[in-house]
């Protein structure tokens, strides 16, 4: 692929759109976009997303998981192409560190309830729980993916690290985070919310798989 073809665009202007919602800092987070059958764009080993450029946009084999341009990937790229080839239906990978989420990653999140706005139970269901492993490993890698394996998980959260959520397209990913990070905020900004029904739960998980 050319340097000059448009998908370099489209990825760059998505990992901006990442960083305008508040959902990276400075160096965090990172992103990937499945652009054929055997290659993938990940955003440059430390690339600032909010300011991502052309030379900052790593191609790789997914099956080999080379590089084929001289950028060298984000050091979490184990993960990001492992989820891509453990799931067809899933175009994008997003490695995010919005505040309240990840202050709740910080914590003990299997005890909450997230399901606080129908856009929770809609488009992310249940989120899985990844406990603290050294970022950039091959540990972590595996841990990510296995979280991620089923096709109705969207969602990982990794314990005093950050978040990564999946999607067929890049807004779609980006609007999982963002409705996560809604969520979150509520929850530690509001003592008085309440979750869903379980009932009314249910009713909004099977919209979402539908």
């Amino acid at each position: 692929m050319k340097i000059d073809d448009p998908k370099y665009d489209l990825f760059i202007a998505a990992a901006h759109k990442v960083a305008r919602y508040s959902l990276v800092q400075c160096s965090s987070g990172n992103l990937s976009w499945r652009v054929g059958s055997d290659e993938v764009m990940l955003s440059a080993s430390t690339a600032w997303l909010a300011e991502l450029t052309t030379k900052q946009v790593a191609l790789c084999e997914l099956t080999s998981g080379r590089c084929i341009n001289g950028v060298k990937p984000t050091c979490e790229n184990g993960f990001h192409l492992g989820i891509l080839r453990a799931r067809p239906e899933v175009n994008v990978v997003l490695h995010f560190q919005s505040p309240y989420a990840t202050a709740l990653a910080c914590g003990e999140p299997e005890q909450h309830n997230f399901n606080l706005t129908i856009e929770v139970p809609v488009y992310i269901g249940e989120p899985s729980v990844v406990d603290y492993l050294t970022p950039g490993t091959q540990d972590l890698a595996e841990a990510v993916i296995k979280a991620l394996a089923d096709r109705n998980t969207h969602m990982a959260l990794l314990k005093n690290h950050g978040l990564v959520t999946v999607g067929k397209t890049f807004d779609d990913a980006i609007q999982k985070a963002v409705f996560f990070e809604m969520a979150c905020r509520i929850l530690l900004s509001n003592p008085e919310a309440r979750p869903l029904a379980p009932q009314a739960v249910t009713h909004l998980n099977a919209l979402g798989n539908a």
